[in-house]
């Protein structure tokens, strides 16, 4: 992995944001949503036609859009419990892309899908495409597509707040670090920390459990989500060090499905003004500003 650019302003702003999200915008439980402050409405950014797209045939089909996600993140992708409605950038992301195929949110239906199951459920076709702090990689793309990136974050370590034995990734030896299962800091852990222990859960809540009663001693992910668990909990949490990879965010998609790709990818080109009005309502609200990136049209 590169190392990572250091992003120390955004992220540690990030905290703010994540408490801040929780009001946002959502779907309920069924999957379907009303519009948020950020999604009403969103315009058509791409002109590639969808003509030959086999997702876009199963959508028209379906009459509606499958949406795959997190709920257990804040900021990005989060279902509150009392509401059933979604929130967070990714959440909204999402939504700009169903608006861009022509389907308005209360045609959306989401499915919160662990992370050792992503590819699985999108070359089942469980799901139309995923959004959801979803690393492109070249050992994915052996199995589905990626649009985008459409963000870009970096691998941290989050600890409980009274622990002063690990303030980086050098002090990892000896340590049991969690992520959830078939993600990417996961595999990083193991092949490039090989004195560090690793544990794997379902989601990341679980891991955040696992280090509240002393199973672990650090969680890993990209660190703009351990910043919204640790907004959460102040005084029992911290994150610490500096990020030490770079993590490209991608809309997950079926292998072959050029056309889909395509098209996203022209939206997010052609979108910069939508991107930002998301991205300002939601993680933005931190006070701090952040470029899209560029997609990578492979």
């Amino acid at each position: 992995m590169k190392p990572a650019k250091k992003k120390a302003g955004l992220l540690a702003s990030l905290a703010v944001a994540a408490l801040a999200l929780t009001a946002c915008g959502g779907g309920g439980s069924g999957g379907g949503g009303g519009e948020t402050a950020a999604s009403a409405p969103y315009t058509v950014a791409s002109n590639v036609s969808l003509d030959g797209s086999p997702t876009f045939d199963k959508i028209k089909q379906d009459g509606k859009v499958v949406i795959g996600v997190k709920q257990d993140q804040p900021g990005l992708g989060f279902k509150d419990a009392a509401t059933g409605e979604y929130s967070g950038f990714d959440i909204e992301i999402a939504r700009w892309i169903a608006a861009d195929l022509g389907y308005p949110a209360d045609k959306i239906e989401y499915k919160a899908i662990p992370s050792a199951n992503r590819e699985s459920a999108i070359v089942n076709g469980d799901i139309d495409y995923y959004v959801g702090t979803y690393s492109i990689t070249d050992k994915r793309k052996q199995s589905v597509d990626f649009a985008g990136p459409y963000f870009e974050t970096g691998q941290g370590l989050l600890v409980k707040k009274d622990n002063t034995s690990i303030n980086s990734e050098k002090d990892l030896a000896g340590k049991n670090v969690c992520s959830a299962t078939g993600s990417t800091p996961i595999q990083n852990i193991k092949e490039n920390f090989p004195d560090t222990k690793t544990t794997e859960f379902d989601t990341y809540s679980q891991c955040i459990d696992a280090l509240n009663n002393g199973q672990v001693d650090a969680v890993t992910t990209d660190q703009a989500i351990l910043i919204g668990y640790a907004a959460q909990d102040p005084e029992h949490l911290k994150v610490v060090g500096e990020p030490f990879t770079v993590e490209k965010y991608g809309v997950g998609l079926k292998k072959g499905d050029d056309v889909l790709r395509k098209h996203i990818n022209e939206m997010f080109t052609n979108g910069n003004d939508t991107w930002t009005k998301i991205y300002d309502q939601t993680l933005g609200q931190s006070g701090t500003k952040v470029e899209q990136p560029a997609v990578d049209n492979y």
